[in-house]
């Protein structure tokens, strides 16, 4: 699952998680949405922004742990300060290349990640 509500930055992460292997997405704009589709289909992995247009990544992202359990998480932001002390996730500062992107995936992914929803 991709969390961004800037259409062409979700664009480039799909691009680059494609890169990686990833074959499958849910891209969600805002935090109610990707609490939503996450019900629908348990994402493998999530990237999330921190701010979004309504709500925010690291709140969404809460959500779904609280509901479906741990799954991994690659923030990628302009404002890393906003992340929370005690996350572990990867944090990726924007802009963001390709690579960085691809080499946290393959740091975080399960095996099996291929199909990234």
């Amino acid at each position: 699952m991709i969390i961004e509500d800037e259409p062409m930055v979700a664009m480039f992460i799909e691009e680059a998680l494609e890169l990686a292997g990833a074959s499958s997405f849910d891209i969600a704009a805002t935090e109610a949405d990707a609490v939503a589709f996450a019900a629908r289909h348990r994402p493998t992995v999530i990237t999330s922004d921190v701010r979004l247009v309504e709500g925010t990544g690291p709140r969404a992202v809460e959500q779904i742990h609280n509901q479906l359990g741990d799954i991994p998480v690659i923030f990628i932001t302009g404002t890393p300060f906003e992340c929370e002390a005690k996350n572990t996730s990867p944090v990726l500062m924007k802009p963001v290349t390709l690579n960085a992107v691809m080499k946290a995936f393959e740091k975080v992914a399960p095996e099996d990640a291929g199909c990234l929803s």
